[in-house]
């Protein structure tokens, strides 16, 4: 899970990079490296940040469940 994770929250911080330009200075960096707002490609990156949003959400959710609910972390130690 920690892998799907890491791969969320890097594309969630891509987005969220992207929105600041929008908000600050109207120029959007997805449209402009893909070829506009409508080609596929940059439509591709939008559902890939959407659905890391959604990663985040439930992977996050689970890691601040209660104690009683989480699953137990096992280690594994080498032998001696």
């Amino acid at each position: 899970m920690r892998p799907l994770h890491i791969t969320a929250l890097v594309l969630v911080i891509i987005g969220a990079l992207n929105w600041g330009l929008v908000g600050l200075f109207q120029f959007d960096l997805v449209a402009a490296i893909f070829g506009g707002v409508n080609s596929p490609l940059s439509r591709i990156i939008y559902v890939l940040v959407g659905l890391a949003g959604l990663v985040l959400l439930a992977t996050s959710t689970a890691m601040y469940a209660p104690a009683d609910r989480r699953r137990p972390i096992t280690t594994t130690t080498p032998p001696r």
